[in-house]
């Protein structure tokens, strides 16, 4: 038995390693790697750019700061905070503000202040993951920067800046 000691280093938007694949018997170009932390320090408040895609399904990095846009989306999304307190507000939405097409990939914003039932709030920090369901208004609240991963659905919201963020060598 070996006595190799290994200790876990948790990034953050303020102390990152760039990281990156390390190919033993292969190239690094057949391979994608990007650090959401650093691809959050790299963009605009609550854009939702994509880090992770196995067909249809993406994992959307935001920077949470601030007060996000109201969203909604057809199916459900996941929400997990990585770096920072972030608190999601949800709203239970009617039909004039749902999302018409129920096959509808992504999220979507809100049009106008959503109307209906107020479902309350939660309060994430690191680790904690949240539901967001579907038919159901959120907005992201963060008074410090922080890193929020969606898991979704790719759509009409996520963007694709892999040149920009992967490790191409």
């Amino acid at each position: 038995m070996s006595d190799v000691a290994y200790r876990t280093k948790f990034g953050s938007l303020q102390r990152y390693e760039k990281g990156g694949v390390q190919a033993i018997s292969d190239d690094v170009r057949n391979y994608a790697f990007s650090n959401v932390f650093e691809t959050a320090n790299k963009s605009r408040p609550y854009e939702k750019v994509v880090f992770g895609q196995n067909q249809i399904y993406v994992l959307e990095c935001l920077r949470a700061e601030g007060s996000s846009p109201w969203y909604t989306c057809a199916h459900d999304e996941f929400a997990l905070v990585m770096d920072g307190e972030v608190d999601i507000h949800l709203v239970k939405i009617g039909a004039s503000q749902a999302v018409p097409d129920t096959e509808k990939n992504g999220a979507i914003l809100v049009e106008g202040a959503p109307q209906g039932q107020r479902m309350g709030w939660m309060k994430l920090t690191r680790g904690h993951q949240a539901l967001l369901p579907k038919n159901t208004a959120y907005q992201f609240r963060s008074a410090k920067p922080g890193v929020v991963v969606l898991q979704t659905c790719k759509g009409d919201l996520s963007i694709e800046r892999w040149a920009e963020i992967c490790q191409t060598a």
